[in-house]
């Protein structure tokens, strides 16, 4: 039976483990003793030998050979074989255990879904119950030696009152080559079928209650049959068991004590009995014979499962819950705490300091809060403190991260965003700077001038660019002043002027006309197989609208039907300026105004985007944030 000690453990003192030391049935001794005294006999005639039958000139050889195999012994990896050898073995043998078949579950669902006390009802509770007994007693007799022993045959099993002799020739009726332990589960469910039909099981849900533990009950069945059919794959063990013993056969000679006279490093005692080697072979070789013994715990050894004591346990319940003690109920009464709100179990003198603890409330029961931080804000406050903390634009520091962190494929680009971060942040805190250079040279390549001229590492299409648009006079209008939209207008108060509406549909109008006049002349031009309509990009004037509706419009949109990009207009008396970390658009690509408001002057922000027709992808690098559209063939 295996060897419980729990009660002994129950309670940490000093010492605690130490009276479990001295136990023999199921210890390491009675495990080990063989294999330790024939390891300590065989390095005894080894070193009888070595002192005593051995010549000098022998001796020298041996010595070298022991500093050898001591030298070479650590290379063999005993503690990590072991390890993960004995990690998988234990978890097998308790996935094991808990694979063993229960019928407690059924027991209990079997006695209070099938209903009837006259001898049919109580003979099919017993019948379907013992169909179940007998289910595990056939997987168990297949797997365990000791349950074998005990039912060596099908007569022994007829004989013990789990088959009677009909059911045996049924059984023996139906010819499979494999394991046949499952045909009592399938008796058991034409059983509970036949139930139903009669109306002894009420309804379809207890029905299928019924069969789901049954189900259960019979994979936990199937279970033990293929733990006992698939093992732990044999190389493995052989290679742990190798590992061993070769550590400790090299140990034979590499542990000797050698003559001290010789001088041998490490060898200056001799102390005949190898103390740390006989503890590490008592420490390895038990480890491996945990293994041994656990991974197969259906034996008969001192820790192995006591499968026969299952097997009586089970049946006996099992028979007592669906007969006798169907429908048999004690009489029921009010209990003692009936009147009692607060029902409280007596104590015993032995656990009265129970008592005197105070109850467990929570971790956080007992904190304390300062009392200046007891009080509710109000939430206009905490509105405004996340306005304050919005207007840092944390955007910006999520950016320049981004720049410190994700390096450029090129150097020359790496430097651009490096020089496109300063200036990002000069115009943050200097919006009033009319010029937006570098203290580099090289930053005036970065520049688009008036004649359109690109450096040659950004004279690429591009994915984004973020852009300022002014007059040659004026002061200079920070990215971050960029509105768009609904945002724009909430942020001005209501839709724009009808002076500016006017003034758009003038330049619209004029576009138009423009264009049919381009056609007619036969001026358009074609880049790339694709026809661009030429757009010409005029500076509002603030003097008077009837200019602005005529030379000054802020921008020309395309007409619907030419979806073509936008182009600079080479004698505006303007200047664009790249600002972005991204390749510049191509030279004769214009980008969409987004006029300010008039209240600030003559300066304004816009963005510069592309105008294929397929969609691009744009980087806002004054916002620190990504977005992808496309334009649309048909602009308003």
């Amino acid at each position: 039976m295996t060897v419980t000690y729990t009660a002994r453990v129950a309670n940490a003192r000093f010492c605690g483990f130490s009276k479990l030391l001295l136990a023999w049935r199921g210890s390491i001794y009675k495990v080990l003793y063989k294999e330790f005294l024939a390891f300590f006999a065989m390095y005894t005639a080894i070193s009888i030998t070595y002192r005593f039958l051995l010549f000098d000139d022998q001796k020298r050889y041996f010595e070298k050979l022991a500093i050898y195999c001591n030298h070479y012994a650590s290379l063999i990896p005993m503690s990590f074989v072991l390890g993960f050898y004995v990690t998988l073995v234990v978890n097998r043998w308790w996935s094991q255990y808990t694979s063993i078949p229960l019928p407690d579950r059924l027991m209990c669902v079997l006695s209070g879904g099938l209903q009837g006390t006259d001898e049919r009802g109580r003979l099919l509770r017993r019948t379907m119950m013992r169909y179940a007994s007998l289910s595990a007693l056939l997987i168990l007799r297949s797997v365990s030696t000791a349950v074998f022993k005990r039912f060596p045959t099908m007569d022994h099993v007829v004989e013990a009152g789990f088959m009677t002799r009909e059911e045996r020739k049924k059984f023996e009726c139906l010819h499979s080559p494999y394991n046949k332990y499952w045909i009592p589960c399938v008796w058991f469910t034409n059983l509970a079928a036949l139930a139903r039909c009669e109306g002894r099981i009420k309804d379809d849900h207890t029905l299928k209650l019924l069969l789901q533990e049954l189900n259960g009950f019979r994979g936990k069945c199937s279970m033990l049959f293929h733990y006992d059919m698939i093992s732990v794959p044999l190389v493995y063990t052989q290679v742990v068991t190798l590992a061993v013993y070769s550590f400790f056969l090299v140990c034979l000679i590499g542990r000797q004590f050698l003559d001290p006279n010789q001088g041998y490093p490490g060898h200056d005692l001799d102390l005949y009995v190898p103390i740390f080697t006989l503890l590490q072979f008592f420490f390895y070789a038990g480890w491996l014979k945990v293994a041994e013994q656990l991974i197969n715990p259906f034996g008969e050894d001192d820790d192995d499962f006591e499968t026969n004591w299952l097997i009586d346990r089970n049946f006996q319940v099992s028979m007592m819950a669906v007969d006798e003690m169907y429908g048999d109920l004690p009489m029921m009464e009010r209990d003692r705490y009936w009147n009692d709100s607060n029902p409280r179990p007596p104590y015993t003198a032995a656990t009265l300091f129970v008592l005197r603890r105070p109850s467990f409330q929570g971790s956080t029961f007992d904190m304390a809060i300062p009392k200046e931080e007891l009080h509710f804000q109000p939430l206009e406050d905490i509105a405004e403190n996340l306005e304050e903390s919005g207007s840092h634009h944390p955007n910006m520091a999520l950016f320049n991260r981004l720049l410190k962190v994700a390096p450029s494929p090129t150097g020359f680009m790496g430097g651009a965003l490096r020089r496109t971060s300063a200036q990002l942040q000069r115009l943050r805190h200097s919006p009033s700077i009319d010029q937006c250079t570098s203290d580099d040279e090289e930053d005036e390549s970065g520049k688009i001038g008036k004649a359109g001229s690109l450096p040659s590492g950004l004279g690429q299409e591009t994915q984004s660019t973020v852009c300022s648009f002014r007059e040659e006079k004026g002061a200079r209008t920070p990215l971050l002043d960029v509105q768009f939209g609904a945002k724009r207008r909430e942020r001005w108060g209501g839709p724009p002027p009808v002076a500016e509406k006017k003034a758009m549909r003038a330049v619209d109008m004029k576009n138009e006309e423009v264009w049919q006049i381009r056609e007619e002349r036969g001026e358009v031009e074609a880049s790339g197989g694709e026809t661009q309509a030429p757009a010409t990009l005029f500076l509002p004037s603030p003097q008077s609208s009837s200019e602005t509706s005529t030379q000054s419009a802020s921008a020309i949109r395309l007409p619907s039907r030419h979806p073509s990009a936008f182009l600079f207009r080479p004698d505006a008396q303007s200047r664009l300026e790249h600002c972005s970390s991204q390749p510049a658009i191509n030279q004769n690509r214009a980008a969409l105004a987004i006029p300010k408001p008039p209240c600030s002057g003559n300066k304004m922000s816009f963005l510069a985007v592309p105008s294929y027709d397929e969609p691009q992808r744009f980087r806002s690098v004054s916002m620190g944030s990504e977005l992808t559209g496309s334009w649309a063939d048909n602009r308003s």
